[in-house]
């Protein structure tokens, strides 16, 4: 016990002396790596649960399908905790009593939407584990992991998150970009911005990614590219046929990120610089190319300084919001999403938080993530504008998906406080993804193959 508190004070003491803009090539301590498997999980989270028992202590006894679950690969996954009823529904009358595991976006709902919007909150759960390969990985990152280029770029072994305890906003930051993930994905996901009388805009993609870094077993150096995406446009009608292919690096400022457009008008192929930050994205363009699983691509623009860890009530094991008989008429209504398909479970977050560089230009100012601790992955980012006022609230809905061994972003809400509009993305309730099925090559995602794919 006296050890576990000891780790603990450390990564609270490094969180709390972290300048803003501070890098560094930091490098765990053998005691560091040590706890890892030990009081930490071999990916860094702590253990245990909480002090009040309503965060269980990490089980993580399922690497696979479930006992008692009926999965067949290529359809939606079946929610391992579909029998669970609700502990609590928090809502504008009642908020007060939960305000400490509350964040600023959410209590925006809940006063901005009193007598519809509300949260259910499900007992919480620590069940899914890693593999040996990716524990092996992960220690070895946390022994030599290191950052380059003043944090835009990186030195690790792919496998698992680099940085298994963080010191800095930047280490914590990419730990949530190589987070655990699928390694090769295909769906066709539809799209929908919502307005407050009810109106929806629709949008409709065939999305590609193939992510080598992300393969079972994959101990190869960080080196290169670590993710190839391709974007075909399906809906609206004016833009469909149009084809975005591009990379991401493991350096961002060696190798900034490129991407190629296909115009179907023209049938030619051009290049997107600069593709990426705030460039809209989306029917009516109510999202940024950045606000894709709540942050990618380089971190130029900001400080990165991290917060702290919270126990937090975020949108967890969202296996319901995308089963295939919830019908797209149920879950979006004006206003928000039919709160009746949300799950909520309390659980430990590292907050991170973004503040935009002087003399540099983007549409928020400031930005602040909830990044999960047993999974690095970010569900919840609260986006300010330049006066300081809350603009946007994103939330991320994740699955851990069987088949693939890791966890896979699903329905995914962007809010907008200012005009009342909200934009769904990645809603697959019609058509099952497909993970992990192999086949992919880098030659797909190159700009000759954005134009032979639109022809």
């Amino acid at each position: 016990m006296k050890h576990r508190k000891e780790i603990g004070m450390a990564l609270t003491v490094a969180a709390a002396c972290i300048l803003p803009g501070y890098w560094a090539h930091a490098k765990g301590s053998p005691q560091e790596v040590q706890s890892l498997g030990a009081d930490l999980t071999c990916m860094g989270a702590e253990k245990a649960g909480n002090k009040d028992g309503s965060i269980p202590a990490f089980s993580g006894k399922w690497t696979g399908v479930p006992p008692g679950v009926k999965f067949e690969s290529g359809r939606n996954y079946p929610d391992p905790y579909a029998t669970e009823k609700p502990l609590f529904v928090i809502t504008a009358k009642n908020m007060q009593r939960y305000a400490s595991r509350l964040t600023e976006g959410q209590v925006e709902l809940l006063k901005k939407y009193p007598e519809t919007f509300q949260m259910a909150v499900y007992p919480t759960h620590r069940d899914f584990g890693y593999s040996e390969a990716a524990c092996a990985a992960a220690r070895e990152n946390a022994a030599k992991a290191e950052l380059e280029d003043e944090g835009a770029g990186l030195k690790a072994l792919n496998g698992a998150p680099p940085f298994p305890i963080p010191k800095s906003g930047l280490e914590l930051l990419w730990n949530h970009l190589l987070a655990s993930t699928v390694y090769t994905y295909t769906a066709t996901q539809d799209q929908a911005v919502v307005y407050p009388n009810g109106d929806i805009a629709w949008g409709k993609v065939l999305f590609e990614v193939y992510s080598p870094a992300l393969a079972p077993n994959a101990h190869t150096n960080t080196d290169g590219i670590y993710a190839y995406f391709k974007t075909q446009t399906l809906l609206p009608l004016r833009d469909k046929g149009s084809i975005i292919v591009g990379n991401e690096q493991y350096n961002h400022k060696r190798n900034p990120r490129l991407g190629y457009v296909y115009s179907p008008g023209t049938r030619r192929v051009r290049q997107l610089p600069d593709y990426g930050f705030d460039m809209p994205q989306g029917p009516g363009g109510f999202r940024t190319i950045d606000d894709d699983r709540l942050f990618n691509g380089s971190p130029e623009r900001y400080d990165w300084k991290i917060l702290g860890k919270k126990e937090i009530y975020v949108p967890w094991d969202g296996y319901r919001i995308q089963q295939a008989n919830v019908k797209y008429a149920d879950l979006l209504k004006p206003n928000h999403v039919n709160p009746e398909y949300v799950r909520y479970e309390l659980r430990r977050v590292w907050v991170l938080e973004a503040k935009l560089k002087q003399g540099y230009r983007h549409q928020y100012a400031r930005r602040v993530m909830y990044l999960d601790e047993d999974s690095w992955n970010g569900m919840m980012a609260e986006n300010y504008d330049a006066r300081g006022q809350l603009w946007r609230f994103a939330m991320i809905n994740y699955l851990y998906a069987f088949d693939a061994g890791s966890y896979i972003n699903s329905t995914s809400i962007y809010y907008d406080f200012n005009s009342g509009v909200y934009m769904t993305d990645k809603m697959t309730n019609e058509r099952a993804p497909v993970i992990n099925a192999g086949g992919m090559t880098k030659a797909a995602f190159t700009p000759d193959a954005a134009r032979m794919s639109g022809l």
